[in-house]
């Protein structure tokens, strides 16, 4: 019998620590902060969140620097790549103010979809939601991915926000704010 609060256990001279407790934050990141850990790096988006000493977080892929929005910390590499991978089928929804009004000829570019990083991808949905705003929901997740399709259809975006991963919402967190998620949170981010 082993007790890891009390034995020292190695592998080939390799320390085995114990199993850390895992956790998930839903974070509003501001326009302006990094999803990195790299420490010299002033604005990163994991110094948003207060976790307890030795959980190492890292971000649930990538929001560029900017777009605000809903992402994700969590020290689940398990977790990180079922809501990262396409496979997952965890679709991620934005809002984008653009510069001009939004007409059917818009919708109908951006719904045929189109090449980013040399890969085909295709919007799940794509709704006007006011005269130069829009909401389109994807589930590739390649960067750049809302922005290179707005593009694409002769919109420059001015403002862009992640609102929902999975089923979950950003809601009511404030930015630069955050929230550690009950485990019924996180199995909701998934597909049934």
């Amino acid at each position: 019998m082993v007790d890891p609060e009390v034995d020292r256990l190695e592998v080939r001279g390799n320390r085995v620590n114990k199993a850390q407790r895992r956790v998930y934050f839903a974070v509003h990141k501001p326009v302006g902060f990094l999803c990195t850990s790299a420490p010299q790096v002033k604005k990163r988006v994991v110094d948003l969140v207060e976790c307890e000493e030795g959980a190492r977080l890292f971000t649930v892929g990538r929001l560029d620097k900017e777009t605000s929005g809903l992402i994700l910390l969590t020290n689940d590499g398990h977790f990180a790549h079922r809501v990262m991978h396409p496979s997952g089928g965890v679709k991620k929804e934005y809002i984008a103010k653009v510069d001009r009004e939004i007409t059917p000829e818009h919708l109908e570019t951006i719904s045929a979809g189109c090449y980013v990083q040399g890969s085909f991808v295709r919007p799940v949905s794509v709704k006007k939601v006011r005269k130069a705003t829009i909401r389109i929901v994807v589930q590739e997740g390649r960067y750049h991915e809302v922005r290179e399709m707005l593009a694409a259809a002769g919109l420059e975006v001015l403002q862009l926000a992640r609102v929902r991963i999975g089923s979950l919402l950003l809601g009511k967190i404030p930015a630069g704010a955050s929230r550690q998620l009950s485990s019924e949170e996180v199995q909701k981010i998934f597909p049934v």
